[in-house]
């Protein structure tokens, strides 16, 4: 066990040997770290939370009040094999927050990267890939193998189906649930989730000069007013890659789609 002299663990909280804790570190009252667990400098544990098996997790991140972080999965051929959770730097993750360890039928971990903001009541499940800037909202759930793309919004009380791949800066509305991939700067919504218009309130759209926003306007009406199909909507991207950055976000996605897209 390494525990920083300059971390703060309340008297309450039991920490395993095999954890580490790094300096600055916070833990509430009544807390649970198992051995095994890597938290990184500067993060904060609310009270009565638990975290477990081969968790890592980095600097200046935020866990609420009862959060359950690196637990057992909900796959029925999981069989306590050593999966991971990873979890990258300056997360806010709410209260109740459930994240679940990888299998080995999958990525056999769970990823999180850096900068992302999680609601209460929020469930990441086994084997996700979360990039940067994410945003989950309330009570929302990824399914196992979602991949959410840098910049994905996600609105409160949402479910999506495992294995959907949401693009960066795609935007999930309220109370929706999302069965097929959604394309990058797609706003979608509904149960079943359909594309209802361009995410310009992303980020990563308004970095974009106007042109290469135009184009994303464009790209959208080929898709959803032209009805082209995705192969030709291919051939379009690979023309126009090596003029606009912003389509490489579009060949990625298209890369790893695998659901087909809303529609």
């Amino acid at each position: 066990m390494s525990i920083s002299p300059l971390s703060r663990i309340a008297a309450s909280s039991l920490v395993e040997s095999g954890a580490v804790i790094g300096a600055y570190v916070s833990i509430g009252p009544f807390c649970v770290i198992s051995a095994g667990v890597v938290i990184g400098e500067g993060s904060v544990v609310g009270a009565f939370s638990v975290i477990n098996g081969l968790t890592t997790i980095g600097r200046d991140n935020t866990f609420g009040q009862y959060s359950s972080i690196g637990e057992t999965n909900q796959d029925l051929k999981y069989a306590n094999e050593p999966t991971t959770v990873v979890i990258g730097d300056r997360n806010q993750i709410g209260k109740n927050a459930t994240i679940h360890r990888g299998t080995v039928q999958g990525l056999s971990t769970t990823v999180i990267g850096h900068d992302n903001r999680f609601l209460n009541g929020v469930h990441i499940g086994h084997d996700c890939v979360v990039g940067n800037g994410t945003t989950i909202g309330d009570n929302s759930g990824l399914a196992g193998h979602v991949v959410l793309d840098d910049d994905a919004q996600v609105g409160f009380m949402c479910a999506i189906h495992q294995f959907c791949l949401l693009g960066s800066g795609a935007r999930i509305i309220e109370q929706s649930g999302v069965v097929q991939d959604v394309p990058p700067f797609v706003i979608a919504g509904g149960n079943h989730a359909v594309p209802l218009g361009v995410n310009e309130t992303s980020s990563l759209f308004q970095a974009l000069n106007k042109e290469q926003q135009s184009l994303i306007h464009e790209l959208y009406q080929r898709v959803y007013k032209q009805a082209l199909a995705i192969e030709e909507v291919k051939k379009t991207l690979k023309i126009l890659e090596s003029d606009f950055p912003v389509i490489g976000l579009y060949d990625r996605f298209f890369a790893r789609s695998a659901r087909g897209i809303v529609r």
